[in-house]
């Protein structure tokens, strides 16, 4: 990021980057959705290093029939308003409501959103962006994109492989990430 070469579109994953994921379940309702304190205090940085954020997320809870389109677009309001406090806003949320397995292309790791974001958004410059994320399939939806890739969290030995043949930038939270540059 030295010399801001990524100064574009900072692409983010929802569940573990923006919010704390509900391990074994799902954000259904706004009451269940908590930010991530690291997400948060990153958010000088970000607006330092980026002209645009938009968020990318699989919401297979809708094709699940665990809660439905409106009540994720509900947690996606409440999100919005507390970043708003915050100082930051998303430019654009793209979801992808289909279950693992269904073959949808808008799921990541295909890459639809990013179709669908730049149809709204031609102006982005995939090369000068960063897909941040926390799972391989948010790598890999970079990757097929042509954007470089952050994963934050844990690599493990079980992970350690596939998380760095599909990262370039690799840091345990975002913060850390931004304040190590």
């Amino acid at each position: 990021m030295k010399g801001n070469i990524l100064n574009d579109t900072l692409f983010l994953d929802r569940d573990g980057v923006v919010n704390v994921q509900l391990v074994g379940d799902y954000v259904k309702n706004p009451s269940e959705l908590v930010l991530r304190e690291d997400f948060l205090r990153s958010i000088p940085y970000l607006k330092q290093h980026f002209r645009r954020f938009i968020l990318v997320t699989n919401q297979q809870c809708i094709g699940k029939g665990i809660c439905t389109q409106a009540d994720v677009d509900e947690v996606h309001r409440y999100m919005c308003t507390l970043l708003k406090d915050n100082g930051f806003c998303f430019d654009a949320i793209y979801l992808c409501p289909h279950v693992a397995g269904s073959g949808c292309g808008c799921r990541k790791p295909e890459i639809g959103m990013i179709d669908q974001a730049l149809g709204d958004f031609p102006d982005i410059k995939l090369h000068h962006s960063l897909m941040v994320g926390d799972s391989l399939s948010d790598m890999q939806f970079g990757r097929a994109a042509g954007i470089p890739t952050l994963f934050i969290g844990a690599v493990t030995p079980e992970n350690r492989e596939a998380v760095t043949a599909n990262s370039d930038f690799i840091s345990p939270t975002l913060l850390q990430f931004f304040q190590n540059l």
